[in-house]
């Protein structure tokens, strides 16, 4: 009897999921990155929309890791609002900055179908400090696999997470989505649109550094997440100061030892509700606090509010200012002493339970200790607005600190700025589906208006219902509070009447279906579709583009400008400038099949004709132009070196070796411990094999052993004793660290 064969799994599929399970565990930018961008090579595809890239990675990944997180992200880009990835197919979003806001507005705006791209200035995650997270907060991560990236995710009643832990989870998910992510690239401006519009060229960013392929996509969306410093122009910002409040946050080095484990964390404490904790902690150290949180996360995170007498006594303020940001400026604060000041309250705060405090290293290198001021907060007077300039109009939106700065005691930064993400990407649905303008800006004016208020208990109750659609997170939600005539100073045209004859425009039910591309009136001048045409294939040495007819007999001059953006679909080296049909006929199906551009020709005719028609080509080149023109041409990024690698193999053996340790139990680690061989065990067990023994011999051994074991066994029963009154013997904590 015939029974019917698994299929084979090929090697490419077996690559890819030993590739996706290392992209799965890297924990640092650069692994992340390097794990996918090698995934992607292997599996011959390239982030792009959603409903083009996701399907794709899906079909071509079936590693059971990868069925768990399908599963969850099925079930998010089910929900209605996204228009199963088409509410947004024509719209190109472009987002400053590569923080959690800015990566969680990033997967709304591509589960919505748009083209999202991500630059972050920063070339690493390495900010520690740790997060509070509402249980709307909690909810959302999980329905996004966050479990399967970080397995310690929130576990029992843990409600925080570290920065760098959080944009790593985020990070996982946008590009599984087919976000496009550029590191260690900045924004600098707005680039408008060229008075000289023979090439239709749109909005696009000024960049540092200014070569950078970024610099050439074209977008119609901005959201800016770059935080405090907001790099947008247009957006005017309010001001809320207080009493003068100087904070300090401090890292320390999280060894995960039991000692550290049995350390309690400090959700709050503030003066008011514990007046002799702080009264204690002045008397014996002359440290003055108004409050304390302390999270022990991947470091051990202290953040606290410092009185300014304290800190001039301590040391740590070098001379008295009025000015506070003359105060509390680099020359007038002595680094060492405040190093000394967040020990001391750090130790005094965990009742000296903490061993050997030791300080975690910043981005720059340094003792991740800081102070600064939040004396005055600030907030956007505007959520978003909209430029209208020769014929391109660009919707720029604020998320999180750019948008609301958070006072940090309450911990309703990272809550504020997701949901500022969801409803910022709610406005960019209403842009996507054609919306009037007027419109768009009012309803998000009327959602931004009630954020600063939010709290977790009122917002709506059933987390689980929770979508892009505000009236799902906000009970008794007036979405046209603001009007739109009281927004026409936030809709910017230089075109004369242009907001009139929007406010004119009858108020309709908005439509549910995406607005069309709009179809270009005439066809690109021949001299500006030759100059682009050259430009592409500036860097391929055996192509050159003449005319825009017997320079693509070969058919290599198109296969270039493919292999320009899309180098997974044609392997452009291994072609042959003899072979035209073939060649002609490559191109013509990738075109086709891949971008929907109907052939005008076979690539058999192509090789018949003497001189293609010039007419025919250029109307084809037309359609090309269009499809790439503002894109971003390929990079080709250095892969992972083996040093990084063992790296990170190091670093998940060491964590997963210490949370087996954590789980046994004493007398499991005594026998573990007793199981290892001291060297001179060793080396006696090295001569044991190459020496044989009579059983003389033998007797005598056994002699010797027992009468080595009661001494062993009595320092046993007092190492399990000492391990029962929780005082570890220092040797045996040297012994565990060995093993791990």
């Amino acid at each position: 009897m015939d029974h019917p064969r698994k299929a084979m799994v090929s090697p490419d599929s077996a690559l890819a999921a030993d590739v996706f399970d290392q992209f799965c565990s890297a924990s640092t930018l650069k692994t992340i990155l390097g794990h996918f961008r090698h995934l992607c090579d292997i599996l011959h595809i390239k982030p792009t929309n959603f409903p083009h890239f996701y399907p794709k990675l899906k079909a071509k990944l079936r590693s059971w890791k990868a069925q768990a997180l399908w599963n969850k992200f099925d079930k998010r880009a089910a929900h209605k609002c996204y228009n199963r990835g088409k509410a947004c197919p024509n719209t190109r979003v472009l987002v400053i900055g590569g923080g959690p806001c800015g990566l969680r507005s990033a997967i709304e705006a591509q589960l919505l179908g748009a083209k999202v791209v991500v630059m972050e200035k920063r070339d690493r995650m390495s900010r520690n400090n740790v997060l509070h997270l509402w249980p709307f907060v909690i909810q959302d991560l999980r329905a996004l696999g966050a479990k399967k990236f970080f397995g310690k995710f929130c576990a029992g009643s843990i409600d925080h997470i570290s920065i760098r832990q959080l944009q790593c989870i985020l990070l996982k998910v946008a590009l599984i989505f087919g976000v496009e992510f550029h590191e260690g690239v900045g924004f600098e401006s707005l680039l408008e649109p060229p008075e000289d519009q023979s090439e239709r060229i749109g909005w696009r960013a000024v960049t540092s550094p200014p070569d950078h392929p970024v610099s050439q996509y074209e977008f119609d969306v901005l959201i800016g997440a770059d935080g405090r410093r907001n790099t947008l122009e247009g957006f005017k910002r309010k001001e809320f100061r207080g009493k003068l409040a100087i904070a300090i946050t401090a890292n320390f080095i999280n060894r995960k030892t039991e000692a550290e484990a049995r350390v309690e964390e400090i959700s709050g404490v503030a003066f008011i509700f514990n007046q002799k904790f702080f009264k204690d902690l002045y008397e014996k150290t002359g440290i003055d606090l108004e409050n304390i949180v302390y999270y022990k996360d991947e470091t051990h995170y202290f953040v606290m509010t410092a009185k300014k007498h304290s800190l001039i006594d301590k040391g740590v303020i070098l001379q008295d200012w009025g000015d506070t940001a003359r105060l509390l400026s680099p020359d007038n604060v002595d680094k060492d002493a405040l190093e000394q000041y967040a020990k001391e309250a750090a130790d005094f705060s965990t009742n000296y339970n903490l061993p050997a405090l030791e300080f975690a290293v910043n981005h720059y290198g340094q003792s991740d200790v800081a102070m600064f001021d939040f004396t005055s907060m600030y907030a956007a007077e505007n959520a978003s607005r909209v430029v209208d300039k020769r014929g391109h109009r660009l919707l720029m939106t604020l998320v999180g600190d750019s948008l609301l700065e958070p006072f940090w005691p309450t911990g309703s930064g990272c809550a504020r700025g997701f949901l500022s993400s969801l409803d910022a990407c709610w406005a960019v649905r209403g842009w996507g589906l054609g919306h009037n303008p007027l419109e768009v800006l009012a309803e998000r004016e009327s959602i931004y208006r009630i954020l600063g208020q939010t709290t977790p208990e009122n917002l709506q109750r059933d987390l689980a219902s929770y979508t892009l659609d505000p009236v799902s997170r906000y009970p008794n939600l007036n979405s046209r509070c603001v009007l739109p005539v009281q927004v026409r100073g936030l809709y910017l045209s230089d075109s004369p009447g242009g907001v009139e004859a929007l406010l004119a425009a009858p108020t309709l039910a908005q439509p549910e279906q995406p607005k069309k591309r709009r179809k270009r009136d005439t066809q690109v001048h021949p001299d500006t579709l030759l100059l682009w045409l050259k430009k592409q294939v500036a860097l391929y040495d055996t192509v050159q583009i003449l005319d825009m007819s017997t320079s693509f007999k070969d058919g290599l001059a198109l296969c270039a400008i493919i292999h320009r953006y899309r180098p997974d679909l044609i392997d452009f080296h291994s072609l042959q400038p003899q072979d035209v049909a073939a060649n002609n006929q490559l191109a013509f199906d990738i075109l086709e099949r891949e971008l929907g551009i109907p052939p005008v020709m076979t690539g058999q005719e192509m090789e018949d004709c003497v001189v293609p028609d010039t007419l025919t080509m250029l109307s084809y080149l037309s359609q090309i132009y269009d499809t790439f023109r503002g894109e971003i041409p390929h990079i080709k990024h250095p892969k992972l070196e083996e040093s990084d690698l063992v790296k990170e193999h190091d670093q998940n053996m060491v964590a997963m070796w210490n949370m087996k340790l954590r789980n046994l139990s004493a007398t499991q680690r005594l026998s573990l411990l007793g199981r290892m061989p001291s060297p001179r065990e060793r080396k006696h067990v090295r001569h044991s094999v190459t020496t044989p023994r009579t059983d003389t011999m033998q007797r005598r051994a056994r002699k010797r052993r027992s009468d080595k074991a009661s001494p062993q066994m009595d320092k046993d029963q007092r190492l399990l004793a000492e391990v029962k009154k929780s005082a570890m013997d220092p040797h045996f904590s040297g012994r565990v660290k060995n093993i791990e």
